[in-house]
């Protein structure tokens, strides 16, 4: 069932408050996709979803291959007969800003993040929303 990214009831917000790990789903340069468990923050007022992660990481790397225009991505999360999956483009950002922000984001759903030098955010700019929550 697709949602609005901008108009999403109450259980679907309470869903993607409460702490649960979800996947991340990009492409390699290959076209195969890539799948791997990560924690993610939706701030559904300006349609974002973010993951953070280090820049050598596979994911991060097939994200800024894509290029600039960034890489059609999905993040998902289930439990039980709950689910939700957030489509949209990402791309890598490295600004110390934009890394502490989804830090603090990211400590608030999940734990402190440990410290990283090399962190960087994939940030998803969410333009489809699907799922039963």
């Amino acid at each position: 069932m697709a949602h609005d990214p901008r108009d999403l009831d109450d259980s679907f917000l309470s869903f993607w408050q409460e702490r649960h790990i979800s996947t991340l789903t990009t492409t390699r340069p290959d076209g195969t996709p890539h799948v791997v468990p990560v924690g993610v923050t939706y701030q559904p007022e300006t349609g974002t979803a973010r993951v953070i992660t280090s820049r050598t990481s596979r994911k991060a790397r097939n994200v800024a291959e894509a290029g600039p225009q960034g890489q059609r991505v999905a993040v998902c999360q289930v439990d039980r007969a709950r689910w939700s999956t957030l489509e949209g483009v990402a791309v890598v950002r490295d600004e110390p800003g934009q890394v502490a922000e989804a830090e603090r984001r990211y400590a608030e759903r999940y734990r402190e993040p440990r410290v990283n030098p090399d962190r960087v955010v994939i940030e998803i700019t969410v333009d489809r929303v699907l799922g039963r929550a």
